[in-house]
């Protein structure tokens, strides 16, 4: 029996040993080799799962934009002209301080107050009034007719006005005023004066021996 256990021990220890039996003779037990036991059969192991690494992919940045810059050309000269303004002032016709002029004046005035419009010089009026004035002077008579016979109205289309009115004639007076103060206080030179139908005058002095004459038209 104990050489039983003791060779079950060799056998298990499967080397070389010398058992010495109850006769103390050595027994010489061959080496056994054991059956080798199956290796642990290890499960290769999966590999872990590399999850699949993300990356995030930044663009590149884009390229610097190009910008062409167009040099802005150089200022033109710019030149200022300053209009001369040419400031016409309405001249206003100025007053005819002549004796003819004032006697106009004063008809003109007075027909104003009484309603009547103005009368406006005419050159051809004024040039019968004028020979009529320095006729009567020269001559020495005071009529709205020549000696021969020419009537205020022959004289004045003589002249080249076709529409005669009416004539005034005065003597001796030496201003306008006066002499239109004479008039005015004759009722016939008055209404001369006053009569609205009329539209146009003209006056002749002549200061010799002062000859008044007014020569009325239409």
């Amino acid at each position: 029996m104990a050489v039983a256990v003791l060779l079950g021990v060799a056998i298990a220890a499967g080397g070389l040993l010398t058992v010495r039996g109850l006769r103390d003779e050595p027994v010489r037990v061959a080496a056994v080799q054991s059956v080798p036991t199956t290796p642990p059969v290890t499960t290769p192991s999966t590999p872990a799962t590399t999850p699949p690494a993300t990356t995030t992919t930044t663009p590149p940045p884009p390229p610097p934009s190009s910008t062409t810059t167009t040099p802005s050309p150089p200022p033109k000269p710019t030149t200022t002209t300053t209009k001369r303004t040419t400031t016409t002032a309405k001249s206003t016709p100025r007053a005819d301080t002549s004796l003819t002029g004032q006697v106009l004046a004063l008809v003109n005035a007075e027909r104003a107050t009484a309603g009547c419009g103005p009368l406006g010089a005419d050159s051809r009026l004024a040039t019968a009034a004028q020979k009529h004035s320095d006729d009567m002077s020269a001559r020495g008579y005071f009529s709205h007719t020549t000696p021969e016979g020419l009537t205020f109205a022959d004289r004045i289309k003589a002249a080249g006005y076709p529409s005669p009115g009416a004539e005034n004639i005065a003597k001796g007076s030496t201003t306008a005023e006066q002499t239109m103060k004479m008039w005015m206080n004759s009722d016939g030179h008055r209404r001369n004066i006053l009569n609205c139908s009329y539209t146009k005058l003209g006056v002749g002095v002549a200061k010799s021996g002062w000859y008044w004459t007014q020569n009325f038209g239409f």
